[in-house]
């Protein structure tokens, strides 16, 4: 067992992303905690820490991703089990953050899921968070516990980079994401473009213009997340009708509900990047237009500094 600061730690995870978890203890040189976590005939969720605990540094690795509600109810019993064996410090660690997008009233009569679920998570007994490419910055005030919001784009940028475009243009899909796309323009000396849509019902969306010279050019369309794709196609269809080259995408967290893959696969796109914050299923890993790159090395590098009380910060310089 490897040990930092004198204080042994463990990395356990649940059904949701098993090998995400395995990657990151095979970058740490440590053996996946051994736990049971399965279900009773009727749904209820049944767990079991075979290994011992007490005093330990624990890590729980478990994107909240669909089915969510399952892997979320399988995050808060890991907790409290863990809490209950008289671990040190449990740290949640969530690749990707589910019921983030409602992060604020937007209607009368609306819930705040992103605070309900951190106050779950609190409450169940985790000490720390360690999250990846939040929905929004303010959720991390939504907890009052130490929250850590790592970012995919080291290993974005790495792969986009690779490729070489002379005339890349980075294009936000909306307004909102306009802050993120400016960033990724600037380090990699791209152009910048924005899509106005207008949103009418969840999960639809209506592209209205382009603002930018996309004409001719290698366009990429960067967001947060892929949920059901309407979006990021509906972006897609946009660019090549106003002249654009070569059309790729990327995201940090490929949800790809619903039709997602079939829009995908009908689409102009030429690529999606992603990571693997979220396993994907069986159909979803024989899209052709699909990159997966890996976030275990971010992932356990933080988690090591995190044990040793070191900078997360300097991660991202």
């Amino acid at each position: 067992m490897v040990k930092l600061r004198g204080q042994e730690i463990k990395v356990f995870s649940g059904n949701a992303n098993t090998a995400l978890a395995k990657e990151i203890c095979q970058r740490m040189n440590l053996p996946l905690g051994n736990a049971v976590v399965g279900q009773f005939s009727d749904g209820e969720i049944n767990v079991q820490i075979v290994d011992n605990v007490r005093g330990m540094d624990v890590f729980v690795v478990q994107p909240t991703s669909s089915p969510v509600n399952r892997h979320l109810m399988e995050l808060l019993i890991m907790i409290d089990a863990l809490k209950r064996a008289s671990a040190a410090r449990i740290t949640a660690v969530l690749p990707y953050y589910g019921y983030s997008r409602q992060d604020r009233k937007v209607q009368p009569r609306v819930p705040i899921t992103s605070k309900l679920v951190a106050d779950l998570i609190t409450a169940a007994g985790a000490n720390r968070v360690l999250t990846m490419d939040l929905h929004a910055g303010q959720i991390q005030g939504f907890f009052n516990i130490p929250v850590d919001n790592l970012f995919a784009a080291p290993v974005l940028l790495e792969y986009i980079r690779a490729k070489k475009f002379t005339n890349l243009t980075v294009v936000s899909p909306d307004a909102g994401g306009v802050e993120r796309a400016r960033a990724f323009a600037k380090r990699l000396n791209a152009a910048l473009a924005i899509i106005d849509k207008r949103r009418d019902k969840p999960n639809e969306a209506q592209v209205m213009h382009i603002i930018g010279d996309v004409k001719g050019r290698d366009c990429l369309l960067l967001d947060d997340m892929v949920d059901t794709a309407g979006t990021l196609t509906e972006g897609a269809a946009a660019l090549r009708a106003n002249g654009a080259g070569s059309i790729s995408a990327a995201c940090s967290h490929a949800v790809l509900s619903g039709p997602a893959i079939q829009r995908i696969n009908d689409s102009t796109l030429d690529e999606l990047i992603t990571t693997n914050t979220i396993a994907l299923d069986s159909k979803q890993q024989q899209c052709k237009k699909l990159t997966v790159l890996s976030v275990a090395l971010i992932l356990s590098e933080a988690i090591t500094r995190i044990h040793e009380e070191t900078s997360l910060s300097s991660l991202f310089v």
